[in-house]
């Protein structure tokens, strides 16, 4: 059996995702291009239809390994082993405190058990975290996102306070309805990450404004 017929698993996928991601920001693909491509690689079986949307990407191509999917570039020394980054190591599919979502929507709401960090990772996608009757370890959160051409929405009680400066966002945009601090209130939301082509927003249950305004 050839190379290229070999089955392939959710981790080489989730790899090919970034190299896309990879190419979208040192402008090889456009945003169409990505999406059509991520569509492709999300379905692929076989190594050969997960090479096929990294065909024309200069040097990289999937090759097999025990784990995971690497990327290829030749060279005449030996590539040296690509060591795992702190987030990628966070999002395990029996992790807790990780809300994984593709091609989805997903929600949080009610009497959910919220941790001292969350991880978020959205692709294609809209989360919405309500914390309104959640049920809280701390009274910091973190919050990390790892978010492309999605959506997060954190909605929160009246007196809780909502960090986004550390939100770096690529082609979108974050909009915080919300004080920012100090956190002197039962709740007090920090959150970090990378947001690509999507939102992230925080505000208030619809009708604060006008309870507030009624007393």
């Amino acid at each position: 059996m050839e190379d290229r017929d070999l089955r392939v698993s959710d981790a080489e996928r989730e790899y090919v995702g970034q190299l896309l991601q990879r190419a979208v920001g040192q402008g090889m693909l456009s945003l169409g291009e990505f999406t059509e491509r991520m569509d492709t690689a999300l379905a692929a079986r076989t190594r050969g239809e997960l090479n096929s949307v990294l065909f024309d990407l200069p040097g990289i191509r999937v090759v097999g390994t025990d784990h995971a999917a690497q990327a290829h570039t030749p060279s005449p020394r030996p590539p040296s082993p690509r060591p795992p980054t702190p987030v990628a190591a966070a999002y395990q599919a029996d992790a807790p405190t990780v809300i994984r979502a593709k091609l989805s929507s997903v929600t949080r709401k009610g009497a959910w058990q919220v941790p001292a960090t969350l991880h978020v990772e959205n692709w294609l996608s809209n989360v919405t975290l309500d914390f309104t009757s959640a049920v809280m370890q701390t009274q910091v959160v973190e919050v990390t996102i790892d978010g492309y051409c999605g959506s997060v929405t954190v909605i929160v009680p009246g007196d809780a306070t909502v960090d986004l400066n550390s939100i770096e966002t690529v082609g979108g945009s974050t909009t915080n309805k919300v004080r920012t601090g100090p956190n002197i209130g039962p709740l007090h939301l920090v959150v970090r990450g990378q947001m690509r082509f999507g939102s992230v927003t925080a505000k208030h249950p619809f009708g604060t404004g006008l309870r507030r305004m009624l007393g």
